[in-house]
């Protein structure tokens, strides 16, 4: 054999062989800086825009997170559950580890740490329901007299995890499901007010979620204020915009309430019975008196947008001196409503 051509072939095949070898090595991640990368990568991030800040508030609001990847038939092939700090770090996204393939995406998302609220274990995505934790009295009528988790609800469908070498990113967008209302009583008397005298409830059928966020058929709860207060506030004025003398004092109770998440259509009730005289201060449909102040800003928000995007509800009553509610006129979030109809 010709001594040349035999060294033309072997070190063909030699050159070959190295070739093979880089590729396997570099395929099995011993790169350098500026090479390719074989491996296929999947991030899933989650965002809290859906606010009336209209910002990101997700690293705030959320220390906890659980993440369901739903295949074609609707089962769960992939889950997991982060939390703490690490949830607040910036760029925060989770690592999946699925096969390529078309995924739906599911996120109960929130706080725990009073664990107010409960998802069952299960590989089917409809059966990823998420329950309020409630009790019942002795005529068996459910109650909450506790603050609640935060709860927020995610859901990406169709999204698509390639095959090909790369990092994929997605982003779940979340709704927030919990809501502080908070209820100021204020006496126009000045005479101090006891903030054991009056009890504050909200009533609601809501205690039930479905895996798309819907609610389900659920008994009647009643959410009690787990924190009230009484203070005394200097005014020039009277709320009604009559005069009342130089450092007027007027006397209020708050009360701080929590209740799931509130639906255009639903009909919970804010009631403040007056313990000593045994009589209902006022009973009004919560919902009802929340959009009253949607506003002119809003006007294109649609109203269920509105409630999911709002979730602190101030709200400011008035006594008179038989401590009935002057039913002409109350705040919300800063803003004074004329009630032309006190039968809303």
């Amino acid at each position: 054999m010709d001594i040349r051509s035999y060294i033309r072939k072997s070190g063909g095949r030699l050159l070959a062989a190295v070739a093979c070898a880089s590729m396997l090595y570099a395929c099995d991640g011993l790169i350098y800086d500026g090479e390719g990368d074989c491996t296929v990568n999947y991030r899933v991030e989650f965002r809290y825009d859906y606010n009336m800040k209209f910002a990101d508030a997700f690293a705030r609001e959320v220390n906890t997170v659980t993440l369901y990847l739903l295949d074609a038939e609707g089962r769960v092939v992939w889950q997991r559950t982060e939390q703490g700090e690490a949830l607040s770090a910036d760029g925060y996204a989770m690592t999946v580890n699925v096969e390529p393939g078309e995924y739906d995406l599911l996120a109960w998302c929130g706080t725990a740490d009073k664990g107010s609220f409960s998802i069952p274990a299960t590989t089917v995505g409809s059966e990823l329901t998420c329950t309020l934790g409630r009790r019942h009295d002795a005529g068996n009528e459910a109650f909450v007299a506790e603050d609640l988790d935060r709860l927020f609800h995610g859901w990406l469908p169709g999204q698509t995890f390639g095959e090909t070498e790369g990092t994929y990113t997605y982003t779940v967008p979340l709704v927030k499901n919990t809501n502080n209302v908070r209820v100021v009583l204020q006496h126009l008397s000045g005479e101090a007010m006891d903030k054991d005298r009056f009890v504050f409830t909200i009533t609601d059928t809501n205690g039930s979620m479905d895996w798309d966020n819907s609610l389900r058929p659920d008994e009647p709860v009643t959410f009690y204020a787990w924190h009230t207060d009484a203070g005394e506030a200097g005014l020039a004025s009277r709320p009604d915009g009559n005069a009342s003398g130089p450092n007027a004092v007027f006397s209020a109770v708050i009360a701080e309430l929590t209740v799931p998440r509130l639906v255009k259509g639903q009909e919970p009730r804010l009631t403040v019975t007056d313990r000593e005289k045994e009589r209902t201060v006022f009973s009004i449909p919560l919902i009802d008196y929340a959009l009253l102040v949607k506003g002119f800003y809003n006007r294109n928000m649609g109203d269920q947008e509105y409630l999911d995007r709002q979730d602190v509800y101030d709200m400011v009553f008035f006594l008179d001196e038989g401590d009935r509610w002057l039913e002409t006129y109350i705040y919300i979030n800063s803003w004074k409503v004329v009630l032309q109809n006190s039968d809303l």
